[in-house]
């Protein structure tokens, strides 16, 4: 019995030391997305963050939902990559180029989606995650993290539910170098 109650002792004292911890909780609010990327960036709190293995490493990532004016002067500083995989698909896909674009519907108007790429046991939440990445110009109302049949593989994808008229849902999804875009067709519901 005494070894017993030793043996329960030690496990508690080493779980409470940090040994086997478990990783902390899921918390991404406004002030971890303007450590990230920077002060120009603000939570979308309607739609949130999602979670999943979004570059097939086995470790967890996560997908902000944000706004930002123009994402391109803070890459340096925060070490991250803009991308603009949307208008990519459409034949254009430069950054420097399609950030000037207009938005004419004010609700849509500086939508970004934050990217990061999580390294070592703490996942997304590492002091110096594996990749970070703006997606600009994607059109979303909602996003969400889904497994997708690509080829013969089934990998974990951003999958969007489009602001508009025509309702249409697509996946945002990592080739190894890039992000992609991918139409879907109708609604997600």
């Amino acid at each position: 019995m005494r070894k017993v109650s030793l043996l329960l002792a030690f496990s508690i004292a080493t779980l409470i030391t940090g040994f086997g911890q478990v990783p902390a909780a899921r918390k991404v609010d406004n002030d971890f997305v303007q450590q990230q990327f920077g002060k120009d960036f603000t939570l979308v709190p309607k739609v949130g963050a999602v979670f999943g293995d979004l570059d097939g490493d086995g470790v967890e990532d996560v997908a902000i939902a944000a706004r930002c004016k123009n994402p391109l002067p803070d890459q340096a500083e925060h070490n991250y990559t803009v991308m603009d995989p949307y208008y990519d698909f459409f034949g254009y896909g430069d950054p420097k180029v399609t950030t000037t674009f207009s938005e004419p519907d004010p609700v849509r108007r500086g939508l970004v989606v934050l990217i990061i790429h999580g390294a070592g046991p703490d996942g997304w939440r590492s002091a110096t995650p594996k990749g970070k990445y703006v997606i600009v110009n994607l059109p979303y109302r909602t996003i969400s993290v889904r497994k997708m049949k690509l080829r013969k593989r089934t990998i974990e994808a951003v999958y969007v539910e489009e602001a508009g008229e025509m309702e249409a849902s697509s996946a945002l999804f990592f080739d190894g170098k890039k992000f992609r875009y991918m139409p879907m067709g109708g609604s997600m519901q």
